[in-house]
């Protein structure tokens, strides 16, 4: 049974067979290739079944004004509250958490979940062989390119602050209704719980937006913004108010997640510093000069231009993470980390289901606990999403839905495991062992507390200080250039000026949020994190109908749902007609039949039009008297 796009795609009777091609072959490979530059260039009106050409959208845009304008007074109003009367806020923010854990905190947990099943569903489905991109466009890096540049964006201050930190504490008190202290499986169960925190549920959480924005970008030739995404739903009204909130969200959402990870940076510099340099005593004080130190750092290399170093800077940070944790997995317990690794993931495996469920309806513990732990780390993703979306969208121009969902998930999933079995594996061995890491200090100087168990201490101390440095600094400037070009309207090279404005805005807010906590900073960037992120749970939820709908309209999706009905109905009508020698050809028909074949199994217009369009094709079926279908 031969295809063919009549008239382009008959065969040219001229045409000589080259060496060993036969000339069914010759016409076939001709045949094909007529309608693979049929479909990627598309005359006169564009077809919703074919691929057109969207360019992306790289043009420098005006500051928003409104967008901008209103973020901005409500970030300064937040800082000037914070620094003039910090117990009021302090007050208002355990006040306002209260009242989310109360009322929304079932929310964080469910939506989590939901979209770890979205982007799996989205991966298996039909959408998944949608290229980011044209179609047939290929990978713009390198599988082990994206597969590096996705380790270092799983890479972190949080990485840093909680990998000896998270571990150790569930080892120590175990979440609500895993067992007591001390108990055969607590290691297993740690590990489990750490996992649970750092690795699907978060990156398909970055995977909802990274792939609304990589698909409108790529796909679609939209503006880089979170607004954007929702053309589908929102349509033309997305340019209005609507779109405006929807990008002011982003923003706020920012800022914060972005200053709660400078404020743990700060937390862990400080521990170091008192404990290396035996600075002890300066409390806060210490924290906002901390802050204010890496803040001009960042004002400084954004000034200055210096992105090439900060590129430098951030990539040789990756190397020394990878340094450090090599170190500490050789000279420590190597072959407890070994048995902990493939144990803690069967455990996580089978614990899954029990710790999405895990809600308030247990029980006030439960609840508090998980205010500190589980939804803290959810609202932490979520506020982070519009930075590590666009990031990963950026690198992921040419994978299809599926490379994309598996790479996102499983890349950093990896990294996570490996990282915490080794930080958290060597606290769990010393504590075992009778050094209590548990109680040295607060979180932040537990993995001090570790490093200083083995050779070499006061060097790796001061190389995590760097680290923790480096990271600040260069999220600083990633974040900042984010809520840039959500304050310019999309513009990939926001200016300097509005750059720096965030840059300081963020350190700003992180100062604020640590001493919103008093003697326990920690528990300000918490509570502040979850009350910020509430609104954009919604936003993310809305988000992924957005998304089916955008890929349900999707050229290739179109192509297979009209070709389904076209086919059927030719097949049904050469069998009848012809038997078995009959073929397929592709021309103008007044009957209608398949845009009919369309709407029964398509809800909504017909994409040829209505059956009085001139314009319309549909398949017809003729006798084939030069090739029968037997061949």
């Amino acid at each position: 049974m031969t295809t063919y796009q009549d008239p382009q795609l008959q065969p040219d009777p001229q045409h000589q067979p080259e060496p060993g091609e036969s000339p069914r072959s010759s016409r076939t490979d001709r045949a094909k290739g007529a309608i693979s530059r049929a479909v990627r260039t598309p005359a006169g009106r564009a077809h919703p079944a074919l691929d057109v050409d969207h360019p992306v959208d790289e043009s420098r845009y005006p500051l928003d004004k409104v967008v901008f304008g209103v973020t901005a007074a409500l970030a300064v109003a937040f800082c000037v509250w914070g620094f003039v009367s910090t117990d009021t806020l302090s007050s208002g923010a355990q006040a306002a958490l209260n009242g989310t854990m109360g009322g929304a905190g079932w929310l964080f947990v469910l939506a989590s979940t939901g979209f770890v099943i979205f982007v799996l569903w989205v991966a298996a489905s039909r959408f998944g062989n949608i290229t980011l991109g044209r179609d047939g466009e290929t990978p713009e890096f390198k599988t082990v390119s994206w597969i590096a540049m996705m380790f270092s964006a799983g890479m972190g201050i949080g990485l840093m602050f909680y990998g000896v930190s998270e571990p150790i504490t569930h080892f120590a008190t175990p979440p609500p209704g895993t067992g007591d202290p001390g108990n055969a499986a607590a290691a297993e169960t740690a590990l489990a719980t750490t996992l649970f925190h750092w690795t699907l549920h978060p990156w398909a959480i970055y995977a909802v937006v990274g792939l609304a924005i990589a698909y409108g970008t790529f796909r679609k030739g939209r503006k880089q913004l979170i607004s954007a995404a929702f053309e589908p739903l929102l349509g033309k009204r997305v340019h209005g108010p609507g779109g405006k909130v929807i990008d002011m969200l982003a923003i706020f959402a920012t800022l914060f997640g972005s200053a709660a990870s400078l404020g743990l940076g700060a937390l862990q510099i400080r521990s170091g510093l008192e404990i290396v340099a035996g600075l002890d005593g300066l409390g806060n004080a210490l924290l906002v000069g901390i802050i204010a130190v890496l803040t001009a750092a960042f004002v400084v290399s954004a000034v200055s231009g210096v992105a090439r170093g900060i590129q430098w800077l951030s990539n040789t940070n990756m190397v020394l993470a990878l340094f450090l944790a090599a170190f500490l997995f050789l000279v420590g317990p190597t072959v407890f980390i070994l048995n902990l690794l493939p144990t803690a993931l069967g455990t996580y495996v089978a614990d899954l289901p029990t710790m999405s469920a895990r809600s308030g309806a247990e029980g006030a513990d439960v609840e508090a606990w998980l205010a500190s732990w589980t939804v803290f780390y959810w609202a932490w993703w979520m506020s982070w999403t519009p930075f590590v979306g666009m990031f990963i969208a950026r690198i992921s121009r040419g994978r299809t839905v599926r490379q994309f969902v598996t790479g996102v998930l499983l890349v950093p999933s990896m990294v996570s495991l490996v990282w915490f079995a080794i930080f958290g594996g060597a606290a769990i061995d010393l504590q075992e062992n009778g050094v209590d890491i548990a109680n040295a200090g607060g979180q932040e100087s537990q993995l001090f507390a570790t490093l200083a168990e083995f050779p070499w201490a006061t060097f790796t101390s001061i190389l995590v200080m760097v680290l923790v440095g480096i990271f600040f600094v260069s999220g600083a400037d990633a974040a900042s250039i984010v809520m840039g070009t959500l304050s310019e309207r999309g513009t990939t090279e926001p200016s300097k000026p509005t750059v720096i404005f965030w840059g300081v805005a963020t350190g700003a807010v992180a100062a604020v949020m640590l001493l919103s906590g008093g003697a326990d900073a920690l528990t300000g960037l918490q509570n502040i994190t979850i009350v910020v992120a509430l609104p954009f749970v919604f936003v993310m939820i809305a988000l992924c109908f957005s998304l089916v709908k955008d890929l349900r309209n999707d050229p290739m999706v179109v192509r297979q749902e009209f070709a389904r009905s076209a086919v059927e109905h030719a097949v049904v009508t050469g069998v009848s007609q012809h038997g078995d020698d009959f073929a397929v050809a592709v021309r103008h028909d007044d009957s209608g039949a398949v845009a009919e074949a369309w709407k029964r199994t398509h809800p909504g217009p017909c994409p040829t039009g209505e059956p009085d369009d001139p314009e319309r094709s549909d398949v017809v079926v003729e006798h084939d008297r030069e090739v029968g279908a037997k061949d």
